[in-house]
């Protein structure tokens, strides 16, 4: 079994190079294609906020090997939680096979998951809307069991959003760092949110709930224009809920400015979302799309300046995932008030 050592002695790939090695070696999981544990490589692939990635490279096939770092369901069992997402789309044909799960944190003292390589690059948004577009309605028509599932539940959906928003806030109002005109007019926000979310009641009377992402930006969709294919791979937060919430999320700004200097506009947008309307079967769907999507997308931006705001405190306090660069260089233009105001100047009055 050999080992890649491109990067620093301080770095998390070189923490955890030997252990995954050994993990391997000591408890052999099953690995496509037959490979043997000592005729695997172990190589760094990618680092997020949450998570390190290795490159499991056999003879026959390739694998990739999560490490999770942290939580972002606030729940012990994120692994579990992933893999077991990816075992409800596993015929999908749009998201990574799972292999393995552990996490028992016994050789490694953090959960791990075991997937398919998926080669490939991130997606673009001037060439891949409409592929995209034909992935979300592939996993908003996976069929699962309403009340057979583990994964957490959008009952009322507004609501959940602003609980969830307003917790996430709290971390900014408190920090000694935070701006105050910031932290007033995100309060204002939230305010109007507060006053808002009981037109959920339109999501509960007329429920199409399904198997939604929640994290859909470029950087997650691999892109393999050699095999035709396109897939949507990080599952650490799914929902069992409205389409809105995917949909919403994959043109907000806050989603593709996240890895791109890209900005949806109109004609993109019509484009993704007829895509997407005519590879929907259910046509009640197809007709309260617009809806559903007008009431959701400021609870939906609301999320994302939330989780920017508590992580803009978080990076510079005591934030326990891996520190990414490019996130903090983000984070940093979110947290503008003439940006933040733009997002939601078509929703409330200032």
């Amino acid at each position: 079994m050999d080992s890649n050592n491109s990067f620093s002695n301080d770095s998390p790939f070189a923490e955890y190079q030997s252990k995954v090695m050994n993990y391997l070696e000591q408890i052999k999981p099953p690995f496509p294609g037959g490979d043997k544990p000592a005729a695997i490589s172990v190589k760094p692939l990618a680092q997020g906020e949450y998570n390190i990635n290795y490159l499991l490279s056999g003879p026959m096939s390739k694998a990739v090997f999560r490490i999770n770092i942290a939580s972002q369901i606030n729940r012990p069992d994120q692994i579990l939680y992933e893999y077991n997402a990816l075992q409800l789309l596993r015929h999908s044909g749009v998201t990574p096979q799972p292999y393995h799960v552990d996490d028992s944190k016994e050789l490694i003292d953090k959960g791990i998951l075991i997937m398919e390589y998926l080669p490939g690059r991130s997606l673009n948004y001037t060439t891949d809307i409409a592929a995209a577009a034909k992935v979300f309605s592939t996993i908003h028509q996976v069929q699962v069991a309403p009340e057979n599932n583990h994964l957490i539940r959008e009952k009322q959906p507004l609501t959940l959003i602003f609980d969830e928003c307003s917790g996430l806030l709290e971390s900014y109002f408190k920090a000694p760092i935070a701006d105050r005109k910031i932290a007033s007019l995100l309060e204002d926000i939230l305010a109007w949110a507060a006053e808002n979310k009981t037109k959920e009641t339109y999501y509960l009377d007329a429920p199409y709930q399904c198997i939604v992402n929640t994290e859909v930006n470029s950087g997650n969709f691999i892109v393999n224009p050699t095999n035709d294919t396109i897939h949507l791979i990080d599952w650490e937060m799914p929902r069992w809920g409205d389409p809105s919430s995917d949909l919403c999320h994959f043109i907000s700004p806050l989603t593709t400015l996240w890895k791109t200097d890209y900005r949806i506009d109109t004609l993109s947008t019509k484009l993704f979302l007829n895509t997407y309307t005519q590879h929907i079967h259910n046509q009640s769907l197809k007709d309260t799309l617009d809806e559903r999507m007008r009431l959701k997308m400021p609870y939906v931006l609301l999320r994302g300046i939330s989780w920017s705001a508590m992580a803009w405190v978080a990076y510079q306090q005591d934030f326990a995932g891996v520190r990414n660069e490019q996130t903090w260089k983000t984070l940093t233009r979110y947290m503008d008030a003439t940006f933040i105001r733009s997002l939601f100047s078509p929703f409330i009055r200032f």
